[in-house]
């Protein structure tokens, strides 16, 4: 294709990722490499392979007498998750991953003095909450931040608990869709997205 150019600085290699999550409403972050604002918190680690954003458009066809292929093609919907595993074990990944919940402290039976003992409970049917979500990903001087303004969990939880395999936390996230807004967004600092038409 005329004008092509080949240019290896624009593979992306991404050395380091990081999800943040946040109430609906947070402050988002107003470019690439801006401190993250007040509100958001890191789910800290998470798995190497499995973080992916998907973006599904659905389309229906219509045919004609007169063409072989479809006449015309429409979108009907739009849909984008996020998968990744979480491997920290802690009060706001388990609310995440659970889509809510509550979690109080009780008081061990017996236990020692001074012990403490907590309990979650999820989320009860219609108790699901919705989350703010940032997707970072960085590559060298790069970083790209998706950002999601309503996502939620909306997938089973199934967390394989083996003797000689760490246990993970699967957040599985919808992004919602939003009337006066958009539904996600990317910003980065990429010299690469610099040809704006």
């Amino acid at each position: 294709m005329a004008g092509e150019i080949t240019n290896s600085t624009q593979i992306v290699v991404p050395a380091r990722t990081r999800i943040w999550l946040a109430p609906v409403g947070t402050v988002a972050p107003a470019d690439a490499t801006v401190a993250m604002p007040t509100g958001w918190y890191s789910v800290g680690l998470t798995t190497e392979d499995s973080l992916k954003f998907n973006e599904e458009p659905q389309f229906e066809t219509v045919k004609s007498a007169q063409a072989d292929f479809p006449s015309r093609t429409f979108q009907t919907s739009d849909s984008a998750t996020i998968e990744v595993d979480l491997q920290q074990w802690n009060s706001t990944n388990f609310k995440a991953v659970f889509g809510g919940g509550t979690i109080t402290e009780i008081t061990p039976a017996g236990g020692a003095a001074g012990s403490k003992h907590y309990r979650f409970t999820p989320p009860r049917i219609g108790g699901r909450s919705e989350v703010a979500t940032c997707i970072e990903v960085i590559d060298g001087p790069k970083v790209y931040r998706y950002i999601i303004p309503r996502a939620m969990q909306m997938e089973g939880v199934q967390t394989d608990l083996q003797k000689a395999k760490e246990a993970v936390l699967p957040l599985r996230l919808a992004v919602q869709g939003a009337d006066d807004g958009d539904s996600w967004y990317l910003i980065t600092n990429d010299p690469a997205f610099a040809n704006v038409t």
